[in-house]
């Protein structure tokens, strides 16, 4: 028998990040993985601005420390939006980084970052179990008990106050506490693979983006990596993968072999290992992110953006909030369901404008023809392209693009 007021489940990007903002504010807690690190993840590998925001929130010596490893990380500094008819934009994380010591954003394998993640979990004030499986959950009058198995023992965790749900996708807590289930329309199916060789990578690392005709209403990706490397992809919504009946690997395979806008790149590229797959939780709908004794965070709440399939930014700012409310719980000895639900107000009320715009960028990936139509128009139009880099930076500028009145003028403007 253990006793922990405290515990995480999920030892990823938002279990992690949870865990060290609270060893910040030095709270004793434990922190469960049923994984040993270093492990891979099947992920796109981007970490956004938002990451690197969370991480010099915690100690801004960490992104410098990563910007010194390059077999490991790899920075970059914008994402370029291919539209179905091939026409390109360049949109830069930041509009100006001359006083930036490191990159906006950075590319790295989920086996090293959530590794070097790992390694500066505070064993001062973190309890580290990895090679532990959780079994069983239960509520008692004296709090919540948590069965573990690891390769040869078995131990129970009793009259937790707390329990942070960050086991991802298959979360045991967002599914037996908060009752989340699977819903095809917020839900994104996606297969990853790893090549070497891949041609016309961009100078400054952009993460690119391609809505080919082939994966519609879906999208095809290439993320550079270091040593020449790059984590190529593709996504779709399941609701989409089912009415299409689609092989997301069939068809991204015959893009890469076929599709005259990319097929050269590939053409002294090696597929390394296998292609896999995953899914996405969508944060294109809100979904509780806490109740009686517990608090969601990352995919475990559905927090993917739902345009781009970026969830580390949100796993890491999530557990950085999920920290502040913990912290809060303790000083006022609350754990009920209505006082943790300031974590689920302040999470929405800073980010649900986002999700809900990407929500609406992902719904225009339904009109090619609108897509390179407003491509075609920024592809030409320098002021028009630096207007949308500006968006893509400013979420107030961000917001015309769900205007319909944005598609009208460009179309009167012809």
């Amino acid at each position: 028998m253990k006793e922990s007021d405290i515990v995480i489940i999920g030892a990823g990007p938002a279990g992690c990040s949870t865990s060290l903002f609270l060893a910040k504010q030095k709270i004793a807690h434990t922190i469960i993985d049923k994984a040993v690190f270093p492990r891979d993840k099947i992920c796109g590998d981007a970490l956004s601005g938002k990451t690197v925001y969370v991480l010099n929130k915690l100690d801004d010596s960490i992104v410098s420390s990563f910007a010194n490893q390059s077999q490991k990380f790899i920075g970059s500094w914008g994402v370029k939006f291919v539209a179905p008819n091939g026409k390109a934009i360049d949109i830069p994380f930041k509009q100006d980084t001359s006083n930036d010591k490191n990159p906006p954003g950075f590319i790295s394998k989920r086996m090293d970052f959530d590794h070097e993640l790992f390694k500066l979990l505070d064993r001062n004030y973190a309890n580290v179990h990895e090679g532990t499986e959780v079994t069983a959950i239960e509520r008692t009058e004296n709090g919540i008990n948590i069965n573990c198995q690891t390769q040869n023992s078995k131990f129970k965790i009793q009259n937790s106050k707390l329990l942070v749900g960050a086991e991802g996708d298959r979360s045991i807590i967002a599914k037996k506490f908060a009752g989340i289930k699977k819903e095809n329309d917020h839900y994104c199916a996606g297969i990853r693979a790893y090549y070497d060789g891949v041609a016309d990578i961009h100078p400054q690392n952009y993460i690119e983006i391609h809505f080919l005709e082939e994966l519609l209403p879906g999208y095809f990706w290439i993320f550079p990596l270091p040593d020449g490397k790059a984590n190529v992809g593709a996504g779709m919504l399941s609701s989409s993968v089912s009415k299409k009946r689609a092989n997301l690997k069939e068809d991204m395979l015959r893009a890469i072999a076929e599709n005259p806008k990319i097929n050269f790149r590939f053409k002294n590229a090696k597929l390394l290992g296998n292609i896999q797959g995953w899914g996405l939780p969508l944060g294109s709908k809100k979904r509780p992110l806490s109740g009686d004794g517990f608090l969601l965070v990352g995919d475990a709440g559905s927090l993917i953006d739902p345009f781009t399939g970026e969830g580390i930014g949100n796993a890491m700012y999530s557990g950085m909030l999920a920290a502040d409310t913990i912290a809060e719980a303790l000083k006022q000895n609350r754990f009920d369901a209505t006082f943790l639900k300031n974590y689920d107000n302040t999470f929405y009320s800073r980010q649900w404008n986002e999700l809900k715009l990407s929500h609406t960028l992902q719904k225009l990936c339904k009109f090619p023809w609108l897509f390179n139509y407003v491509v075609n128009k920024a592809h030409k139009n320098k002021t028009l392209r630096d207007t949308i880099s500006c968006m893509f930076e400013d979420l107030d500028m961000r917001a015309k693009l769900r205007d319909p009145l944005f598609y009208f003028k460009l179309l009167l403007n012809d």
